[in-house]
Parts: C-alpha cells; structure tokens; sequence
C-alpha cells in the first residue's frame, strides 16, 4: 500500500529531513512562523490540552543570553541561526480546557488538579506538539535544529517562569552550507514492530 502524500511531500518532510547546524543568512519571517503554527496547531494532544509554548529570540539582547545557556558546541549555531525558538510546556494548560475542549468542560477539574499530573501530561503533550512544530518548519521550506544541549534551569529563569518547562531550542532557517551530517542508520520495521 503506498502512502497518500506523494514522493516529494514524503521527501521534504522525512526522507530529506536532518538537523540543520548551519543557516544562510536569510531571514525566517514572522508570515513563515505564523504560517508554520498555522498547521501545525491541528496536530492531536490528549483532551486537546496543546500545552506547548513558544519563545521567539528575535533581538540580538536576547540571542546573547540565550547562547551563554547553551551547551558549548550549540553556541555557534545559536548565535548565527536566523531565528530561535524555545519550545517550552505550559504546566497550567488546564486554564484553557473549558474553551479546547468545551464538550468536557469539568475535564479541567476531574483530572488536572494537582500539578504533577499537569507536568506529566504538558511535558508529553508538548513534546508532541515539538515534533508537530520540527514537521511544519520542514513543511515551509525551511530546516530545523532541534537541541537539548542547554542549561534548563538557566534558560527557565531567563526566558520563561515556573510555570513553563523548557523542552527543547529550535534553531531555524534555509539550510547552510555542510548543513548537516550524512544519515544516520535507521532500525527496521522488523526491529519496532512486533505483532500480538
């Protein structure tokens, strides 16, 4: 059975896809982002939570803070990428249940009270909505390099507050020069899939 994107859609989403770890100096405009979000906001997260957050580091003031967060050898693309994003998960998504999910409004209350099952659910959730994100950078055209390469504690207090857990730092733009390494190996269907 073939798959219903073609070839090329399969390409530039999957097939092509590398971790960008250099950029042309091309700009990501606010029009990409928005239109980026734009998708990728249908992807599914249980009781349609969407406790992702997003941090664009647009000024070179906060470029500078954000590099001296990141590991070492994230440092040089942080700073040159044409645009950064901090992927974070909201740990008070519940606020927003009653209008995400208004079928099951007492949602907020019946699960979501106490806060670590909130942490829970928004760091899984939102680590889905990070793929969703990395798939609609590649879906506008653009490459994304994902990072977890960073002081979290650093990066909470500088750019977010308790509230918001840090998951990852999205550099993004065209693809550079040496982009990104060759592929890397891949497990078989055989090795992941097993049928009961």
């Amino acid at each position: 059975m073939t798959l219903a994107l073609d070839s090329a859609a399969q390409d530039l989403l999957f097939r092509e896809a590398r971790t960008a770890n250099t950029f042309t100096d091309e700009p990501v405009t606010e029009e990409q982002v928005q239109a980026i979000y734009d998708l990728v906001k249908f992807g599914p997260t249980a009781f349609n939570q969407s406790p992702l957050r997003v941090v664009l580091v647009r000024s070179d003031e906060a470029r500078e803070r954000l590099v001296e967060h990141m590991a070492e050898g994230n440092r040089p693309k942080t700073a040159t990428a044409p645009l950064v994003a901090i992927l974070a998960a909201d740990n008070e998504f519940h606020e927003e249940l009653p209008a995400l999910f208004p079928h099951f409004p007492q949602a907020k209350d019946m699960f979501f009270t106490e806060r670590p099952v909130r942490e829970q659910a928004a760091a899984f959730n939102a680590a889905l909505q990070a793929a969703y994100f990395i798939v609609g950078v590649r879906a506008a055209g653009l490459a994304a390099g994902p990072m977890t390469g960073f002081d979290f504690a650093g990066v909470q207090k500088e750019f977010l507050d308790g509230d918001h857990t840090p998951l990852m730092i999205v550099n993004i733009g065209k693809p550079g020069d040496d982009a990104s390494f060759p592929r890397s190996p891949r497990l078989s269907y055989d090795e992941v899939v097993t049928t009961v």
